[in-house]
C-alpha cells in the first residue's frame, strides 16, 4: 500500500504551540493588525482527523463564525500551497457546515476565508509575498474570445517570520517571537552540533531565558521527534540539495528531491540516502 496514506502524521512544534483559542486570537491580531475582541469566540477546527496528501493543515480556526482561518508554517516555500488549502478548506467547511443545509433553497451564510503562511526558512525571502491559486491555472485564451473575470481564486499572504523580519507582527504576539527565537537558537547551536544535541541545547537555553519556559517543559520530550521531521525534511532540502547542485552532484540532488516528493518522512529520506551512499561506496 502507499506509505503516503498509511503513515501517520506527527503534530509539528508550530501546530501544537497554536493549539490554544487565546494564542490564535493574539496571533491573528497581530497579522492582520487588528484588535480581537476578548468576547470573540475561536473556535479551533484543525483537521486532525483527514490525512490528505500525506499530511495535514497546521491550523484552522474561527472566530466569532464568521472567518475561517487558515495558517501554514514553512521553512521551504512550497509555490502549491494554494492548492493544498484550497483542498484544505473544502474539508474545513464540511466539517463545520451542516450538510442538509446544502440542499435547502435558502442561501446559507458561511464564515469568510483567510490563508496565510507564516515561513522562517533559511533562504532569503521578503517581509511578505502573496501566492495565488489562479497561477496554477492552465491558460486557456485560445477556447475563449475574452476573460471577464476568474471564475475562482485564493489568496495567501506569506509573512516572513525569522528573527529580524515583521519585528511589528513579532512583538504583538509573543508566542511567535519566542517561536522565532527558539528555531534560530536550534539552527545557531546546529552549526556545531547534530540536530538532536542543537535541539536539546535550544530547549535548555530558551527555558533559562523564559523563552517558551512552560511549553518546552511539558513537551520537552516530544520537541526533538517533533523537529526531526519539522526542520530536517524543509532543511535538507535548502542545504543538502544545494550542496549537491554546487559540488555537481546532479543525480544525487534529483534523487533526494524524488524521494522528497513522495511524501517521506526525515527518517525514511535518511534511510533511503544511507543506503544508496552504502551501495555506491
Amino acid at each position: 500500500m502507499d506509505s503516503n496514506v498509511n503513515r501517520k502524521h506527527k503534530d509539528s512544534v508550530f501546530s501544537t504551540l497554536f493549539s490554544d483559542p487565546e494564542i490564535l486570537r493574539e496571533l491573528y491580531s497581530a497579522i492582520e493588525g487588528v484588535d480581537v475582541p476578548r468576547d470573540a469566540i475561536v473556535k479551533i477546527n484543525t483537521l486532525s482527523d483527514v490525512l490528505f496528501m500525506g499530511q495535514l493543515n497546521d491550523v484552522s480556526f474561527t472566530i466569532n463564525d464568521q472567518l475561517v482561518v487558515l495558517i501554514e508554517h514553512q521553512s521551504t516555500i512550497n509555490n502549491n500551497v494554494p492548492v493544498r488549502l484550497l483542498m484544505y478548506i473544502a474539508h474545513v467547511y464540511e466539517k463545520i457546515l451542516e450538510r442538509d443545509k446544502l440542499y435547502q433553497k435558502k442561501q446559507i451564510i458561511i464564515p469568510t476565508p483567510e490563508f496565510f503562511i507564516l515561513y522562517n526558512g533559511i533562504e532569503p525571502y521578503p517581509d511578505h509575498a502573496v501566492l495565488k491559486l489562479s497561477t496554477a491555472f492552465k491558460s486557456v485564451n485560445n477556447l475563449k474570445l475574452y476573460q471577464d473575470s476568474l471564475p475562482l481564486e485564493l489568496i495567501v499572504h506569506v509573512y516572513n517570520i525569522n528573527q529580524g523580519r515583521n519585528s511589528e507582527i513579532l512583538k504583538k504576539c509573543k508566542t511567535l517571537e519566542n517561536y522565532s527565537i527558539f528555531i534560530e537558537k536550534i539552527r545557531e547551536y546546529g552549526k556545531d552540533l547534530p540536530l538532536e544535541k542543537s535541539v536539546g541545547a535550544a530547549v535548555k537555553y530558551c527555558i533559562e531565558n523564559n523563552i517558551l519556559k512552560s511549553f518546552l517543559r511539558n513537551h520537552g520530550s516530544e520537541v526533538i521527534n517533533m523537529l526531526n521531521d519539522d526542520i530536517t525534511v524543509d532543511e535538507l532540502v535548502a542545504i543538502r540539495s544545494k550542496e549537491a547542485w554546487e559540488d555537481g552532484r546532479e543525480e544525487e540532488r534529483k534523487y533526494f528531491l524524488e524521494l522528497l516528493d513522495q511524501g517521506l518522512s526525515a527518517d525514511e529520506i535518511r534511510r533511503q540516502l544511507s543506503c544508496t551512499h552504502t551501495a555506491n561506496s
